[in-house]
């Protein structure tokens, strides 16, 4: 505009107008020693991450990890090549389709609800269709066929359960003064687990739906007190490769980094120097099995404990699948090993009641040596329009039958009563383990895993296609379970299994012998010893499960899943 002066055009002009001044210089030191603190930090962020990567790792442990996570990778990209991706959509979709034909019934006469019935059915008519649903075939539990799954604790049991739950229909935990008889028998199922595990003074702990829930609770206390009393706020655990994948789902839910420690013949326990050596600042929890599911062998719970109340650090023990067995073990009169509250450093363990506790499925306990623990998985809304809030786990409305039939089992069952189980299962097992170890027909090709001392046994082969066998003794009817990481089979003993633990040492026998003739027959025609995959054991673990990169076994899951809610 006419007789008005020139203004500065940009940031840029104002600055260098000013930058001559005492006050522009000023800004510009400003400015440099602000860049110089940020290029700092961020040196030295990454400086540490860098220095626990090496102190955690090592160098030829980091390379390691470095190669892994690229050929994972590069793997990947393979894998989503266009030509690659649709040979592999395609034969995905095959198995998944060979799935469903197994899992979801078809064909006709078939009957498929999908609505709600117009009218409602006559009682005769849901009695009938319940039982036709009992009867679908199945592999049969009830003969002792499956390992693990079911933990049968006798019919007379289940029928005192299924009074205990007809009482208690209805009841819901969330409203204790509607229900004090459930609230009541929830308290005195966490005090009979307690005392089971050699609770000190001051214990606590709380009911959960399943031994998942029980180890989320326990990671989620964990990392809630390190936020709340050391201000982490990049939690990280360090666990054995063999602990419970629940574990890993903690981690994936309460944004916790994992870290795994080896677990490495011949103990297959965890490696305790790695483990002191992956403690860092960040570090929220160690944990220990007794025992892993995969292998049945209890960790070196007391190197644990001793490194746990060294560093001043939260240690779960995973009793999940120990239960009741593995604190009646010293009573049954077997070895045992020191796991529990009497080890100083232990803070916290999970115990399955529903599992050797012999309880209705979907219960769980989660125990702390003090509330100091427990309150930090407590969720409280004080604040709430609809009232003052407060659940001691992920759940709100909690069954109340499920409370009543796991709290008929313990006074039913009494110590007596689990002490006569633990030496059936116990046993069973070690008269499993000796057969492996002592029969010829199986030594020669089956090795023992470590030196299982309670439920589970594992074995591998070193001679044969491991899973060759597993698919065997599926044609035989037994439903085993399948290990990777490595190549391996395990039972884990119940009530059922050990009145025909003979009959499965039999068939492990003739199923040995035959994946040996069959390699021999090979061999003899010229073939090589391994043939092709037959089984879908073979098939899952023996090729998906070697692929340096998992996404193709994802998938496969991510369709089994699927496949549970088709009709």
């Amino acid at each position: 505009m006419p007789g008005s002066s020139r203004l500065p055009v940009s940031l840029r002009d104002t600055f260098n107008a000013h930058r001559g001044t005492p006050k522009g210089q000023l800004a510009v030191l400003n400015i440099e020693v602000l860049r110089n603190i940020v290029f700092i930090l961020f040196l030295l962020r990454w400086t540490r991450i860098l220095f626990y990567q090496l102190k955690g790792r090592g160098i030829f442990g980091s390379l390691s990890d470095l190669y892994v996570a690229v050929r994972r990778y590069l793997y990947g990209v393979f894998l989503r090549l266009p030509g690659v991706r649709t040979k592999v959509q395609t034969q995905i979709s095959e198995s998944l389709l060979k799935l469903e034909r197994k899992l979801v019934p078809s064909g006709p006469g078939v009957e498929r609800i999908t609505t709600l019935p117009n009218q409602g059915w006559s009682e005769e008519e849901v009695r009938k269709k319940l039982g036709e649903l009992a009867d679908m075939e199945h592999t049969r539990w009830e003969d002792g066929r499956v390992s693990g799954a079911v933990y049968h604790g006798g019919d007379e049991l289940i029928r005192l359960q299924t009074e205990a739950f007809g009482k208690f229909t209805v009841a819901n935990p969330i409203h204790p003064d509607v229900f004090p008889g459930v609230r009541k028998m929830e308290a005195e199922i966490v005090a009979m687990v307690l005392s089971l595990f050699s609770a000190p003074e001051g214990a606590v702990g709380v009911t959960t739906s399943g031994g998942t829930e029980s180890i989320l609770m326990a990671c989620l206390s964990a990392r809630n007190k390190a936020y709340a009393e050391r201000g982490v706020t990049q939690p990280e655990m360090i666990l054995p490769e063999t602990a419970h994948t629940a574990f890993r789902k903690a981690g994936e839910y309460f944004k916790i980094k994992i870290h795994l420690v080896a677990c490495k013949a011949p103990s297959y326990k965890v490696h305790l120097p790695s483990v002191s050596r992956l403690i860092n600042p960040n570090t929220v929890l160690l944990v220990g099995s007794a025992p892993n599911f995969p292998h049945g062998i209890i960790d070196d719970i007391a190197g644990l404990s001793k490194l746990a109340h060294k560093k001043k650090l939260p240690l779960h023990v995973d009793c999940c699948l120990g239960s009741f067995i593995i604190p009646l073990l010293p009573k049954a009169g077997f070895d045992f090993e020191p796991f529990d509250f009497r080890l100083k450093g232990v803070t916290s363990i999970s115990c399955d009641t529903h599992k050797y506790g012999f309880a209705p499925k979907g219960n769980s306990t989660v125990l702390y040596r003090s509330d100091d623990l427990r309150k930090y998985q407590y969720f409280i809304s004080p604040d709430w329009s609809g009232g003052v809030y407060a659940s001691p786990s992920i759940a709100g409305s909690r069954p109340g039958a499920l409370i009543a039939g796991c709290w008929a089992s313990l006074v039913k069952q009494g110590e007596s009563g689990y002490i006569d189980a633990c030496h059936k299962i116990v046993g069973g097992m070690k008269k499993i383990e000796s057969a492996v170890r002592e029969k010829p027909e199986l030594s020669a090709d089956l090795k023992i895993i470590g030196r299982p001392l309670v439920s589970v046994v594992a074995f591998l082969s070193n001679t044969l296609d491991i899973y060759d066998i597993a698919d065997g003794m599926s044609a035989k009817g037994w439903h085993l379970n399948a290990l990777q990481n490595p190549a391996a089979i395990h039972v884990a003993v119940t009530l059922p299994i050990v009145a025909v633990v003979d009959k499965l040492i039999g068939d492990l026998v003739d199923v040995v012998e035959d994946v040996k003739e069959q390699e021999r027959k090979r061999v003899a025609e010229g073939k090589g010893a391994k043939g092709a995959v037959k089984g879908d054991t073979a098939a899952l673990y023996g090729v998906a499960g070697s692929l340096p990169n998992k996404s193709v076994v994802v998938d496969l899951a991510k369709g089994f899943l699927d496949t549970l809610y088709k009709v």
